[in-house]
């Protein structure tokens, strides 16, 4: 770290008095708007604390969001979009970051309980900004800090969130560290920063991803919060035992914090959940799982166990989504997060404040065998029926589409290449189909039906 930078945070760390925020009562909920038909911020409030939140997270300034929870009480966390930062870091006089928080945070203020400003959304997830975005974060963070302090607003903690990938090293927990493009010119700064302003580091955990990615290894139980003794994991290294993946995942951050010197930076989880739904291959995307894993999230968060590295630490925990959100691309699961459907109705229930007995919930759809164990699945074309002859020409046409798009989607099925046999259509549109689709199905578009009829 740069001695002009270390005295750029120090500055920061004194220019402002510290508040201890006021306690956040049951899990918050991340409140995105990447829909159509969503209810009105006002209605939307309403299904919040419907559902018990403790506090809601929005991924920019919304002003119709922000009067809504005027005079709640509600703690709300605010998000800088991430191409605002570069302009946020500009040496001193910080005239962008004084605007930016006059015309997005002020107004709205003390009315809107605004607790954390959070700069950036997994910025260092995001390598094609490596050069522009990633060294401005810190000084971004630092000038808007200075910013809210001039205006009296320095009991709202600045920060950012950072996903697991920020992690060249993660199990056991205790092996836990940051890659090591981002440890030294990124994360020592961040990490200094958030000790002397007394914030959180803000991380997005998901252990439906670490599952879904290792489902052989790792138990479905012990992901979901409700793993038998047998499935518990002693982490070598330290001898702390583990009872869910969520845990583990936690210490990891902490123990890559630790390793850069900063082992008592406090922890916020700023995302976490399970989806209802997804594409095919997407294994346990489910409301069954879905409301199993945050039902007993919420449980166990009433509690403040903390983790078994930081027993009883208590720390603010975001659940995403508020909303199915159908607007987003990606696959499936992109979609299918929300506790509630666009039209107000649950799609699952939920008490966010855990103090609803389990037993009193309504029973939850099964979840199928097929879907939680893995059965690889694969595009190819459906074989007509009912007498009906296959439409060549609908085919054919469907294949040539599938082969011009990406790179070398049908290498393999053209004259000489090692799928070309047998040579028939049925053959090629199979295998072009499912190129296609394994191929772009994971951003959101590749879609396996390419023929509206087969007749």
């Amino acid at each position: 770290m740069s001695s002009s930078l270390a005295a750029a945070l120090l500055a920061v760390a004194i220019s402002c008095h510290c508040h201890v925020a006021r306690g956040w009562g049951g899990l918050g909920v991340n409140y995105g708007t990447v829909a159509d038909d969503l209810p009105t911020a006002a209605r939307s409030v309403e299904l919040l604390r419907a559902a018990g939140a403790g506090a809601v997270k929005i991924y920019d300034a919304n002003a119709d969001i922000l009067r809504a929870l005027a005079g709640t009480g509600m703690p709300v966390s605010v998000m800088v979009p991430n191409d605002a930062i570069p302009s946020l870091a500009a040496a001193s006089p910080a005239t962008a970051a004084d605007e930016w928080v006059a015309r997005n945070l002020a107004p709205h203020l003390p009315a809107a309980r605004v607790v954390c400003l959070l700069v950036g959304n997994e910025v260092l997830s995001d390598r094609a900004i490596a050069g522009t975005t990633w060294p401005s974060l810190v000084p971004a963070m630092a000038n808007l800090r200075r910013a809210l302090c001039a205006r009296g607003l320095g009991r709202v903690k600045v920060g950012t969130t950072l996903a697991m990938d920020a992690l060249a090293a993660s199990y056991p927990p205790s092996a836990g560290a940051f890659r090591d493009d981002i440890a030294g010119p990124v994360v020592r700064p961040l990490l200094d920063f958030l000790n002397a302003t007394g914030s959180y580091y803000f991380v997005d955990a998901y252990p439906y991803f670490a599952w879904a990615a290792n489902h052989r290894s790792i138990s479905l139980d012990y992901a979901l919060f409700q793993g038998a003794p047998s499935t518990r994991y002693v982490d070598p290294g330290t001898g702390l035992t583990y009872t869910n993946l969520f845990d583990q995942m936690l210490d990891a951050v902490v123990a890559a914090m630790a390793r850069l010197g900063y082992g008592n930076v406090k922890l916020a989880v700023s995302e976490t959940g399970w989806p209802t739904a997804g594409d095919i291959d997407e294994l346990g995307a489910n409301v069954h799982n879905a409301a199993t894993y945050n039902r007993n999230l919420a449980a166990r968060m009433a509690k403040n166990p903390g983790t078994p590295a930081r027993p009883g630490a208590k720390m603010p925990v975001f659940l995403f989504s508020l909303y199915n959100e159908n607007r987003k691309p990606g696959p499936g699961t992109e979609r299918h997060w929300g506790l509630y459907y666009p039209n107000a109705t649950w799609v699952y229930e939920v008490d966010l404040a855990g103090q609803r007995p389990a037993a009193s919930y309504p029973p939850l759809p099964p979840a199928s065998a097929s879907d939680q164990e893995g059965t690889p699945v694969w595009c190819v074309l459906a074989a007509a029926g009912g007498g009906k002859a296959m439409n060549e020409t609908a085919v054919a046409a469907a294949v040539e589409y599938a082969c011009q798009q990406g790179s070398g989607t049908c290498a393999a099925i053209e004259a000489g290449g090692e799928c070309n046999q047998p040579d028939t259509l049925a053959a090629h549109a199979s295998y072009a189909f499912n190129a296609y689709w394994q191929q772009f199905r994971k951003a959101g578009h590749g879609s396996c039906k390419f023929i509206s009829s087969l007749d």
